[in-house]
């Protein structure tokens, strides 16, 4: 289903440069065309990095947005950005990020902006790698909404989101991309206590125009706020309702939780490929190539090498830069070691 066996591939951020973090911080200092010029050379460098590291498939790093998800809301009208959170001091967690207010119909005329992303990731990559462009999906992007007006709740706010994200996959396989990763953690995070099933529905309508016209993939994991889980940190309440996502490839968080659940992969790897989280965004501890060849010749205990392929737990942006690039390099260098023991 994929290019070929033991594929090495990211979900989609990686590290701002720390250039560009303090630009972000003294924006009112810059003009159009020198952020034009900031964006550009932003992704440049997070290609670099994932070039050098020898991945197989890459990404624009997320370069262009805050935070995986949040610079969408920019995009969207019906809403007041960002009202004050309730808890501004104390440790990290979701609860000092505020939620945007409805002041009417949510519409994105502009579209989300992810067409550009891929244009300027396009722009930067030589040939070679496959490029690959990650977009939230609709109930993750309804979790920072407040629901009111014509949204009684989250899930009302999910069904006005849901046409937004299909126009923009449509629009990004218009534009020629043939990868896509439509994220979906709070469907992963949540899934204990809401039904499975209908997040799976919720999923089939938000891709199912793009269905069959690109390489379709999810990433399941339990949230990486600062580092942070949100949700109970296991698969199981997730399954067999998430079989039936109509997806190519089934992106799984290993490293982090010590391969529990690892035999959950042959049952994915029966029905689509499986990507194997297999160094943990979470650590400092720089796992090396011999380990990461080690934690391969378990996944292939469990399922075959044509439906495997390789990835950091989650994104990198929570992640200093050296230590991501250091973890892909020998990421690519221990999966390597096994497609040599393979003969693939």
């Amino acid at each position: 289903m994929k290019g070929h066996p033991l594929r090495t591939t990211v979900i989609g951020s990686y590290p701002f440069p720390g250039w560009l973090e303090f630009a972000a911080a003294h924006l009112e200092r810059f003009g159009p065309a020198d952020l034009a010029e900031m964006q550009k050379d932003a992704v440049i460098a997070a290609v670099h990095d994932q070039l050098a590291a020898g991945l197989d498939v890459i990404t624009d790093g997320e370069q262009t947005r805050l935070d995986f998800n949040l610079s969408f809301y920019g995009y969207l009208e019906g809403i007041d950005l960002e009202a004050a959170p309730e808890r501004r001091f104390g440790p990290p967690a979701h609860d000092q990020r505020g939620k945007h207010r409805l002041t009417g119909e949510l519409k994105a005329p502009r579209g989300l902006g992810v067409v550009a992303e891929y244009q300027r990731l396009l722009d930067a990559a030589p040939p070679g790698p496959v490029l690959k462009v990650s977009i939230p999906g609709p109930y993750t992007l309804s979790g920072r909404i407040q629901p009111g007006g014509p949204y009684k709740d989250r899930w009302a706010v999910t069904e006005a989101l849901l046409p937004i994200v299909r126009k923009e996959l449509e629009a990004i396989v218009a534009a020629g991309c043939r990868e896509i990763t439509v994220d979906e953690p709070s469907m992963s995070c949540y899934a204990y206590r809401e039904d499975p099933f209908r997040f799976v529905g919720i999923f089939e309508r938000t891709v199912e125009s793009v269905r069959g016209k690109c390489r379709l993939s999810t990433h399941l994991c339990f949230g990486n706020y600062k580092a942070r889980a949100v949700g109970p940190r296991r698969y199981a309440p997730m399954f067999p309702a998430f079989f039936n996502l109509p997806v190519d490839e089934i992106h799984l968080e290993m490293a982090s939780r010590e391969f529990a659940e690892i035999g959950m992969i042959a049952e994915i790897a029966k029905r689509c490929d499986v990507a194997v989280g297999i160094v943990d965004v979470k650590s400092y501890y720089i796992e090396p190539p011999e380990e990461i060849a080690a934690r391969v010749r378990l996944c292939l205990k469990h399922a075959p090498a044509d439906r495997l392929s390789f990835a950091p737990d989650c994104g990198l942006s929570q992640t200093a830069r050296w230590a991501a690039f250091a973890k892909l390099r020998n990421m690519v260098e221990g999966v390597r070691l096994v497609r040599l023991e393979q003969g693939v």
